[in-house]
């Protein structure tokens, strides 16, 4: 079916009788026919009224969504779908632009901006509410699907699912969720905003109906149950990513998988990578029919447990409740392992919308007639049922019963815990507007935004509107907008904006003073800071480059668990460095107070950052966040997989490679190429193939992003591509060589005799490092020992001579490490490898 098979058939010009007919022969051109409630939804979007979508997951609200976006078209609107995750958003773009045709369909993620003029965009909701609040009703946007919409109630985000309501008056909106509660204030408000219609659809019957039951018996003899009575693929589900693992690797002695079936499984996987670590605990688990999926995996990890899935080889999936949000693995049945789960501040029972969005995964149309939602007791109590059952009836062995308690701090559930979730309506989306810096400066960039107070476009009159008549109740609007006059204050003051007379009393105008980039709060919204504070580094200074990488990391969101390992890495260290000393236990706790994880350039960016706000006030409102986890990589001289192990990130190594992704993609957009030496080039070219030669899919899809002929096929292999060779990119390849020969430099330095020979058996490394110190004191480590001068190459065709020269305190450079570069190796394994020949002395 070509891609603009459903453009052709939409009636121009509008026809809202002949577009009925032509949506309903397309969706049948595909094999589908539409439920009552997509008929029903579908007549509401040709009559043209706002839809409020809230059915059950399963239901078709995706074909809802391209129903609309066609009526746009053929009514010669544009239309925006909205998403709370960049990774759905990019999903939604490669669907629309196979319905649609690449010319029609564009996407902004901040990250990402492909067609962006295109009469579909695909964004992030952050994204059209900034639009909103710069534009209002002249932003172009006529038609709006908001995927997601219970992230309306948000506390963090919720502002950007609010704001395009409150702005955007000419817009259909089509808000779409399977939990979104009872939505009669939003309805009757966005009716009342707008003078068009609310259409809900509501309470519709899931086309696969859901059994409940709750199970006091333990996971390995149920999930066996499960998989006898034909109720595969069995989904269960966790509150932690580490719980998840150790409930498949639990699993893995269960006969999960026939002899047939595993060895299709070892036929689909035959030429899979799997890195050391956690892919190797991956590996064994899918060959035994058991998936993992969580947010922490690489992406092509859960990439092949969801095609494995798709294709009926896993049976059991082990994975968390990111599973509600709109993940691709076909399931039977969920099994919640609890209904309670940590908040990040307490432990808690489930919502009922938590529930209901997890639940509703269960049963798959055109499959299954029903899907089973599995509740289990608390592990203490399903003990105690089994002691209980072995005791019998025996009254001796009664008396001796020692019945388990439950763990310190548990927040118990029950069989009326379950009953009531399932009975439970999600509960009504609560409201959570705010106000900041950033969002006044969109409203004061509007054109005439200038104007006297007392006229409709001017920005005291807009900024009124917004925080006066939105959808908090009165004390809360009443504290944004003692917030909004506090931080109008300190815009005037820092003389960002400019108050040209007159009074409240309708005839004050406002200025802005200075001009607002087109991507202003978009996406790394410190970069201007980031421009500002590379200028206060010399690029002739030996660590430039890394400082600059340090300036970029200060404005990228926390990978919190790496930097809680490099603290608590850094403390162990402390510790023993303390004791060592002979510091008291007290003392040793109270200094232990300041040790963290690494933070370069922590005092110089916090001062750049008061006086780059002392003229952009706004900066405040997004925190400056020094660290160091591409840089620590780097002095570390190790490989992805050496830094993932010596930090123990095995659970969240995805986590850490999308932190690398981003920090390349933010030093290659934000950095401009006057400011880059060509140390600081290799650097980001380094990072870059590291990304690539790890997971290439993170970078495969930013590229596709902009030529969507390259976007992977929906029926894909198992065995992804294998990454590009690692010698083709020079400055990325030398680097890496220049690292395998910085860690031989490292560990001489602490004369670890040991590891370097484990690096090097043939390299007489004992030998080599009495002499060189029989020479010199010392070696050098720091910015000067490691830059460029320090190597020689000399380079052929499959070979490459390569020479550290070692830095001594005497500044001789009379000693050095002697390598071959393998290139045919280094293709296969994708990385530098070396045949060190050890330490000598120069002639």
């Amino acid at each position: 079916m070509a891609s603009d098979d459903l453009l052709a058939r939409l009636p121009r010009p509008w026809d809202p009788d002949a577009f009925l007919v032509a949506f309903d022969d397309w969706t049948r051109s595909r094999g589908l026919a539409l439920y009552p409630a997509q008929e029903e939804a579908v007549l509401e979007l040709v009559l043209d009224r706002h839809l409020v979508l809230s059915t059950p997951t399963g239901t078709g609200k995706s074909l809802v969504a391209v129903a609309a976006h066609a009526a746009a078209i053929a009514q010669g609107r544009r239309s925006f779908y909205t998403a709370p995750l960049k990774a759905l958003v990019s999903e939604k773009f490669f669907d629309l632009v196979a319905v649609f045709g690449a010319d029609n369909v564009g996407m902004v993620t901040g990250d990402s901006s492909v067609n962006p003029d295109a009469p579909i965009v695909c964004c992030t909701a952050e994204i059209l509410a900034n639009l909103a609040l710069r534009r209002g009703a002249d932003a172009g946007v006529e038609s709006v699907v908001m995927d997601e919409f219970h992230y309306y109630a948000d506390p963090e985000r919720g502002w950007a699912w609010q704001v395009p309501l409150l702005t955007l008056p000419g817009a259909r909106f089509v808000l779409m969720s399977a939990t979104l509660g009872d939505v009669t204030s939003l309805a009757a408000d966005l009716e009342r905003r707008t003078g068009r219609e609310v259409a809900r659809v509501t309470g519709v019957e899931r086309p696969v109906p859901l059994h409940y039951r709750y199970e006091v018996t333990p996971v390995q003899e149920l999930v066996e149950g499960l998989l006898a009575d034909g109720l595969a693929p069995v989904y269960i589900v966790h509150f932690s990513q580490a719980a998840a693992v150790e409930r498949a690797q639990a699993l893995a002695s269960v006969r999960v998988a026939s002899r047939e079936q595993r060895d299709a499984i070892a036929e689909a996987v035959g030429g899979f990578r799997f890195s050391t670590g956690f892919g190797q605990t991956l590996g064994r688990l899918v060959r035994s029919g058991i998936g993992v999926h969580h947010a922490g995996m690489l992406p092509r990890y859960r990439r092949l447990v969801e095609q494995l899935a798709q294709q009926g080889m896993l049976r059991v999936v082990c994975g968390t409740d990111t599973l509600g949000v709109g993940i691709n693995v076909p399931i039977r049945t969920v099994l919640l392992t609890g209904l309670t789960k940590f908040d990040g501040t307490r432990m808690r029972q489930l919502t009922a919308r938590e529930f209901h969005q997890v639940a509703g995964r269960a049963g798959r149309a055109g499959f299954d007639t029903a899907g089973e939602v599995v509740a289990l007791a608390p592990e203490h109590e399903i003990d105690n049922a089994r002691a209980a059952a072995k005791a019998g009836d025996d009254p001796k062995a009664k008396r001796k019963l020692v019945k388990k308690r439950a763990p310190d701090g548990f927040v118990s559930w029950g069989p009326a815990s379950f009953e009531r979730l399932i009975a439970a309506e999600p509960e009504p989306l609560a409201s959570s507007m705010r106000v900041t810096a950033a969002m006044l400066l969109q409203l004061l960039s509007r054109p005439g935004a200038d104007a006297p107070a007392a006229e409709a476009g001017s920005a005291f009159r807009i900024v009124r509107e917004l925080l006066g008549d939105n959808h908090e109740p009165a004390g809360r609007r009443a504290a944004l907008a003692r917030r909004a006059i506090a931080l109008y204050r300190t815009l005037r003051t820092a003389g960002v904006v400019e108050q040209l007379g007159g009074g409240f009393d309708g005839t004050a105008r406002v200025r802005l003073t200075v001009e607002l980039q087109a991507d202003f709060a978009l996406n790394q919204p410190l970069s201007p800071f980031a421009l500002a504070a590379l200028e206060l580094l010399d690029p002739a200074d030996p660590g430039y480059a890394l400082d600059a990488v340090s300036v970029i990391e200060a404005t990228l969101d926390d990978p919190r668990p790496v930097l809680s390992q490099q603290e608590f890495r850094a403390r162990g260290e402390a510790v023993a460095a303390m004791k060592a000393e002979g510091v008291e236990y007290e003392q040793r706790m109270e200094l232990l107070e300041e040790v963290g994880w690494p933070r370069p350039l922590a005092e110089l960016l916090e001062q750049a950052y008061e006086t780059f706000a002392s003229t952009q006030p706004w900066i405040r409102d997004f925190e400056l966040r020094p660290k160091s986890v591409v840089r620590d990589l780097y002095e570390r001289a190790m490989t992805f997989t050496e830094y993932v192990g010596f930090y123990q990130l095995g659970r969240s190594e995805g986590l850490v490679l999308r932190y690398l992704s981003d920090a390349y993609r933010a030093a290659r957009q934000t950095i401009p190429d006057e400011a880059k030496t060509e140390e600081l080039r290799d650097l980001v070219e380094w990072l870059g193939e590291l990304v690539r030669q790890v997971d290439s899919s993170l970078l495969d899809e930013w590229s596709a992003l902009v030529d969507p002929a390259r976007a992977p096929e929906p029926d894909a292999p198992v065995v992804p591509p294998p990454p590009p060779d690692v010698t083709t990119n020079r400055r990325a390849f030398l680097v890496l060589v220049r690292n395998e020969l910085w860690r031989r430099v490292q560990l001489a330095a602490l004369q670890r005799d040991d590891e370097l020979v484990a690096l090097d058996p043939d390299a007489a490394w004992p030998d080599a490092l009495d002499d060189y110190y029989a020479d010199h004191d010392a070696i050098g480590t720091g910015a000067s020992a490691r830059s460029a001068a320090r190597l020689v190459i000399r380079e052929s065709a499959e070979r490459w001579q390569v020479r550290q020269i070692v830095e001594d305190p005497a500044g001789d450079h009379d000693w050095g490490i002697d390598a071959e570069v393998d290139l045919a190796a280094s293709r296969t394994e994708g990385v530098a490898v070396l045949r060190v020949a050890g330490l000598r002395r120069l002639d």
